[in-house]
């Protein structure tokens, strides 16, 4: 592997506070890339994830785990 390989880490996530900071810092040191997909979150994180420096999309969940990934 060389040294411009890019890693990209996305997460789909509703309403997940307590645990988005610690997942995201997690892959924080390898992840050239966060990419948080919100399907609908009502509590902290959003916020959480952009002061992190995730970059945050909303996608209107659908009963569909797989369009939440495709999205993402």
């Amino acid at each position: 592997m060389g040294d411009n390989v890019k890693i990209s880490a996305c997460v789909i996530a509703k309403n997940e506070e307590k645990n988005i900071a610690r997942c995201l810092s997690s892959v924080k040191p390898i992840a050239s890339q966060l990419v948080l997909v919100d399907t609908g979150s009502t509590d902290n994180t959003v916020s959480i994830a952009k002061e992190l420096g995730a970059d945050v999309y909303f996608f209107q969940w659908i009963d569909d785990f797989a369009a939440a990934k495709n999205y993402a």
